[in-house]
């Protein structure tokens, strides 16, 4: 039975606690102690001290640095918004070249050589062929259009290797961006001033040099561009301001240049070449080592592959097909002619102007080839190796249209001297038949007589001066014909005195003999200087039967986008020097020089030619000058210090350039006769009689005005001798 009121209380188990004691011991045991210091530091009053202070170093470093940090930041932006302001419009800035373009044109309308800064047009990053534009970012920038404009990694790497190599750290490799590079394009956006810099040559110079302030300078620009331009815009104007070689600014100038084509349409091999010239334009051009261009090239196909840019198939079908140059590159033909033609224009037109030009020239392409064919020929088949000699072809036509010039031994190159125009040379006795178109004008038949023998002459101030022949030999009486296919001397010298040393003179200088001509009685044994240019062209007013002609190189000139010619032809026939009887009988004594002189060497072997060969004072210089019906050409030959041929007059090698010239010239040309007059001979020999001068001149000037006083005076000296 149970118990009540039994006092015990219910059978309940105490509250669990868990081990966890009660809240007040709980907030007693949470307090914390404070955390002893290490006995050494507690008992060293030295280590607290430099604990505290190394402490506090590095506390005012970094408010150093972050203040610093803050203010050259602050600097920075204020720097790089005054150069943002200060930049113009995108589209102004495609065009950077310092001079303007001339684009020469042959006579067929085919190009042959650009001279100036090419500039094909402005073209984009996205209007160039992409292959193009990858392989500029392979090679110059493959983080482009990920950073900010500087790339901090590319600059340790340049820094690291210049120092390698043992360069200056800022020498050799920049590690720019194609920012920077841009940048420096823009001159940092200075522009040319004639009274800071002499030269735009100079200007440029100093727009590239490199230092640590222009480097940072280049920095503010390049961050400036970042912000005012996009990344396509940067390398558009990149792509359209670079010089990539043989005076192409720019992708589209380049690829017309170099493969005819628009910068769109450029292969994977081409896009290769050109994106290689952009480390060295000058020495990686295709015109000037095709080799070493298609070298790096490869390169620029490797980079491309390895970042993607192109397959492996790509790659490797690009590395077994090299790119090629356009018919127009490969020539490579006329740059004598070319830089002559330049020296010609005016100053309203040349590339000083700043602006396109295109010329249709008088250059025949067949011909150039012909006469650079004829140079190499001879040169290394009949002189010998070793030799310094130099030597110049001119061709043109009767009008002075000049269709091929050579002017040195090195043909397919342009920008040296130019010996066909630029060297004045004495002409010896190539200057004879401007003595014989006097005596013709003057009325003498090709049969009146000279007799050839020892002569001397007093000349006042001189003393006596007693000629000779080149052979030593005389000849006695000779016919005027005889005494020039000879280059007999004397006679020529007797012949030059009898009508006048300054009417000489004056029909070689209507001729085009544009030299001061010596007034004293070896002016007749040719010691005046001329080029050859201008002995061709007056050779060239025999041919057209007694006419100056100006010879000339530009049929018109036109500034681009406009179809107006600004110039028109420059030069050709001009006024009347002698009587065209008096130039087809010349003609006819030419061609015996050819035919049985001493121009054999020179013969055609299917059609008449006529010429003069002519050697200078002891031999330093050989010429041969002549013609056909077709054309005329001339050839020179010596050294460039005036050291004397051994063995070479001008009816040797340079009678057999000429001769190898014409042959290639003419072929698959029908012949055609020379424009000659064949006099005819004296029934009796004439007795001889010295020529008076004073009593003759008259009486033959009157026959250039009276044709029928002149045919009079003809038959009564036919029948009754002079």
């Amino acid at each position: 039975m149970s118990e009540k009121g039994s006092g015990k209380g219910r059978l309940v188990a105490d509250r669990r606690t868990s081990g966890r004691k009660p809240a007040a011991a709980r907030k007693s045991a949470t307090k914390k102690t404070p955390r002893k210091r290490s006995s050494k530091t507690a008992r060293n009053p030295l280590a607290r001290v430099i604990l505290w202070v190394w402490s506090s170093f590095w506390r005012l470093i970094w408010v150093v640095t972050s203040r610093l940090a803050l203010v050259a930041a602050l600097v920075l932006a204020v720097l790089v918004g005054g150069v943002y302001v200060t930049l113009p419009d995108y589209a102004k800035l495609t065009d950077g070249r310092a001079q303007g373009s001339v684009t020469l044109y042959d006579r067929d309308g085919r190009v042959f050589a650009w001279r100036g800064d090419q500039f094909g047009g402005a073209v984009t990053a996205d209007s160039v062929s992409p292959y193009l534009k990858n392989a500029v970012l392979a090679t110059e920038d493959k983080r482009f259009y990920s950073h900010f404009g500087l790339s901090p990694r590319g600059i340790a790497s340049a820094v690291r290797i210049n120092l390698r190599e043992g360069r200056g750290p800022l020498s050799g490799h920049g590690g720019s961006t194609i920012t920077q590079q841009t940048a420096k394009l823009l001159c940092l956006g200075v522009e040319y001033d004639p009274e800071v810099w002499d030269t735009e040559a100079a200007y440029i110079s100093d727009c590239r040099r490199s230092s640590l302030s222009r480097k940072a300078k280049e920095a503010i620009y390049a961050l400036a561009m970042e912000l005012k331009y996009s990344k396509d815009e940067i390398l558009s104007i990149y792509l359209n301001r670079a010089y990539m070689g043989a005076g192409a600014f720019g992708a589209e100038a380049a690829a017309q240049r170099y493969f005819a084509k628009p910068a769109s349409a450029l292969n994977p091999s081409e896009a290769a070449i050109i994106a290689g010239l952009l480390t060295a334009p000058s020495s990686l051009a295709p015109t000037n080592d095709l080799d070493r261009s298609h070298a790096r090239a490869a390169t620029v196909l490797r980079l491309m592959e390895e970042q993607g840019f192109l397959t492996d198939t790509q790659a490797a079908t690009a590395r077994a097909q090299p790119a090629t140059l356009s018919e127009a590159a490969e020539r490579r033909t006329g740059g004598y002619f070319a830089d002559w033609v330049m020296d010609t224009l005016p100053p309203f037109a040349d590339i000083g102007s700043r602006q396109d030009v295109s010329i249709r020239t008088t250059l025949d392409p067949r011909l150039q080839r012909a006469a650079e064919g004829a140079m190499q020929e001879i040169f290394n088949t009949k002189v010998k190796a070793g030799s310094k000699a130099q030597a110049a072809i001119v061709i043109m036509s009767a009008d002075g249209a000049v269709r091929a010039m050579v002017g040195g031994r090195k043909t397919g190159v342009s920008g040296v001297f130019n010996r066909a125009t630029q060297a004045r040379r004495q002409t010896g006795s190539a200057f004879k038949p401007f003595i014989y178109a006097t005596a013709l004008e003057l009325g003498y038949s090709p049969y009146d007589t000279v007799v050839d023998e020892p002569f001397c002459m007093n000349i006042p101030g001189s003393g006596e001066w007693c000629p000779k022949n080149y052979t030593r030999n005389f000849s006695g009486r000779v016919t005027l014909i005889d005494a020039l296919k000879r280059s007999l001397n004397i006679p020529a010298i007797k012949i030059s005195e009898q009508v006048g040393r300054d009417l000489v003179a004056r029909v070689a200088t209507d001729f085009g003999i544009d030299s001061t001509l010596v007034d004293t009685p070896s002016l007749a044994l040719g010691v005046s200087e001329a080029s050859l240019l201008e002995m061709t062209g007056a050779f060239a007013g025999i041919l057209n039967g007694g006419s100056s002609v100006a010879p000339y190189g530009v049929d018109n000139l036109t500034i681009k986008g406009d179809d107006e010619p600004l110039i028109g032809r420059r030069g050709g026939v001009g006024e009347r020097v002698i009587r065209e009887d008096a130039a087809r009988e010349l003609v006819f004594m030419l061609e015996k020089v050819v035919s049985e002189g001493t121009g054999t060497r020179a013969r055609l072997p299917d059609r008449e030619a006529a010429g003069k060969t002519g050697t200078s004072n002891e031999q330093r210089d050989a010429w041969f000058v002549g013609f056909t019906a077709d054309y005329v050409a001339g050839v020179w030959m010596g050294y460039d210090d005036n050291t004397p041929l051994s063995g070479v007059t001008g009816g040797g090698l340079p009678a057999e350039i000429w001769h190898e010239a014409m042959v290639r010239a003419h072929q698959g040309l029908p012949p055609r006769p020379l424009p000659m007059i064949v006099p005819d001979r004296p029934v009796a020999e004439p007795a001889p009689q010295p020529v008076q001068r004073q009593q003759q001149q008259p009486q033959r000037r009157q026959q250039q005005r009276d044709p029928v006083a002149g045919f009079v005076d003809q038959l009564l000296r036919d029948i009754f001798g002079n």
